[in-house]
């Protein structure tokens, strides 16, 4: 009897270990890139730098929290060329590129960082330019890192790029330290918790077996 409790306790210790992982499961914060197929948005093949999109085309950036490109949030709103660039009329020996820059919401933000409201723009760029030549002729200043993985549009954020984020993790507050501490804090408290609860119902079986074989 004693050792099934045992095996009772050490299987429900696993299980609480195993739930504050999950609950800790890590996205990543970054500016996915999207392709305009029709009515729908579709995950981009390539990146911005090497993308060459075609007059009349329209992609779109969204800044949110995913875990992979599966998981990536759409750029939201209509895109539609003719509405977007109906302001920015053909020019010989240049193309135009509608671009949908969806900055994401506050949830997604960067601790002290507000994003922008989303927006559209018309670029009129050279026919071989790349998508990332279109964003910089309308949306700069753009930032990238080291491995040329783009971290910012129109400045924002600030800094940062492309950073894991736990999946619990609260919105964006102005106090960055009160935040860190609030989505670190949660989980830890949580685990000693269930660890604490399993100990106490641990005991009582094994006491309880003793107290039957007396």
């Amino acid at each position: 009897m004693i050792r099934r409790a045992l095996a009772v306790l050490l299987a429900a210790l696993v299980l609480t270990a195993g739930a504050a992982q999950a609950a800790q499961a890590a996205g990543y914060r970054y500016w996915s890139f999207w392709d305009r197929d029709g009515d729908s948005w579709s995950y981009a093949s390539l990146g911005p730098s090497l993308s060459r999109p075609e007059d009349g085309d329209v992609q779109g950036f969204r800044f949110a929290v995913s875990e992979d490109s599966q998981d990536a949030t759409r750029p939201r709103g209509a895109a539609e060329f003719s509405v977007i660039c109906a302001r920015t009329p053909a020019r010989d020996g240049k193309k135009r590129v509608a671009l949908v820059l969806d900055f994401g919401t506050a949830a997604d933000a960067p601790s002290g960082e507000r994003p922008t409201a989303r927006r559209t723009v018309c670029a009129r760029v050279a026919p071989d330019a790349t998508t990332a030549d279109a964003l910089a002729a309308v949306a700069g200043p753009l930032r990238y890192d080291s491995n040329a993985l783009l971290c910012a549009i129109d400045g924002y954020p600030r800094k940062g790029c492309g950073e894991q984020v736990a999946s619990g993790e609260k919105p964006a507050a102005t106090d960055s330290t009160a935040s860190a501490d609030d989505s670190e804090g949660g989980a830890s408290v949580g685990l000693v918790a269930g660890v604490a609860a399993v100990v106490v119902l641990g005991g009582a079986a094994i006491w309880q077996a003793r107290r039957r074989r007396g």
